[in-house]
C-alpha cells in the first residue's frame, strides 16, 4: 500500500503560475517550491523581479528557488547576489553550465563561500554531481538538481544513476537532492524508495495525488465512463 503521508521524500511544487503556486505552497504536503525561466515565459511573465518578489510577499517559511538567466558567469554572480538579497528562504538556480557548455563550478564555489544558498539545475551526469557537491560549502544549504525525467526521455533507466546521487551526496551533510522533471506520479515513490531527498512535481501531476492506491476496478469503470459520456457529448453515431 502506497501512502503519501509516510514518504521521506520532501514534494516540491514546481509551476510559475500564481494562483497555483500559492494553491500548493496551502498544502502540507508541500514542503517548497521551485520555479525557472521557462515556466515563467509559458504563463506570460515579462517583469521577473516583480514575479519573485510578489511571490515572496506570500511564500516567506517554505524553500522557495528562482533562477539565473544570464549565460555570462559574472552577470550570473551579480543577477545570484541579488536574488539571495530577497529572502531567507531563497536558493538561487545555477545553471551546471552556460550555452558554451562552461561548466559552473567556480562560480558555485565563489558563490557558496558568500553562504549564497543555491539550487544547482540540470544535471544529467554523475560526473556533474560529483564535480557540483566538491564546489559546495559542506555548511551551506543547498539543492543538486537531477534531471531524472529528461533522462528517461532518452531511453535511460534514471533510478539506478539517481540511487548512485544519493550515495554522492554523502559527503555534502548540507546539501539535499533533487529528482527534478518526474513524468508521471509513481516517480515520487521511485525517488522515495532510493532516498532521494527531494522531488520537484509540476501541478498537474500533483493533481493525481488524490489516486494513490485508487481501486483498479473502480479506475477502470471510471475510465469506461469517461469514453462512453464524451462519445455522447460529441453526438457520435454510426
Amino acid at each position: 500500500m502506497k501512502n503519501i503521508e509516510t514518504l521521506k521524500v520532501k514534494i516540491f511544487a514546481d509551476g510559475a503560475d500564481k494562483d497555483g503556486m500559492l494553491e500548493m505552497y496551502e498544502k502540507p504536503y508541500i514542503k517548497g517550491l521551485t520555479t525557472n525561466p521557462t515556466l515563467m515565459k509559458k504563463v506570460g511573465i515579462t517583469d521577473y523581479r516583480a514575479f519573485c518578489k510578489d511571490i515572496l510577499t506570500h511564500i516567506k517559511d517554505k524553500p522557495l528557488s528562482f533562477e539565473v538567466f544570464s549565460d555570462d558567469f559574472d552577470e550570473m554572480e551579480r543577477q545570484a547576489m541579488e536574488i539571495t538579497g530577497w529572502g531567507e528562504n531563497v536558493y538561487v538556480k545555477i545553471p551546471v553550465t552556460n550555452t558554451r557548455q562552461e561548466t559552473c563550478y567556480a562560480l558555485v564555489k565563489k558563490l557558496a563561500a558568500q553562504k549564497v544558498k543555491l539550487n544547482v539545475t540540470a544535471l544529467m551526469t554523475l560526473n556533474q554531481v560529483r564535480d557540483v557537491v566538491a564546489s559546495l560549502n559542506p555548511d551551506v544549504p543547498s539543492y543538486v538538481s537531477v534531471f531524472a525525467g529528461r533522462i528517461a526521455d532518452t531511453g535511460r533507466d534514471p533510478v539506478p544513476m539517481m540511487a548512485a546521487a544519493v550515495e554522492e551526496l554523502k559527503i555534502a551533510p548540507s546539501a539535499e537532492l533533487i529528482w527534478a522533471s518526474p513524468r508521471e506520479l509513481l516517480n515520487i515513490f521511485h525517488a522515495n524508495d532510493i532516498g532521494c531527498h527531494v522531488i520537484t512535481v509540476t501541478n498537474d501531476i500533483l493533481k493525481k495525488l488524490s489516486l494513490v492506491d485508487y481501486d483498479l476496478d473502480t479506475y477502470s469503470l471510471d475510465t469506461v465512463k469517461m469514453f462512453y459520456n464524451d462519445a455522447v457529448a460529441a453526438g457520435f453515431s454510426l
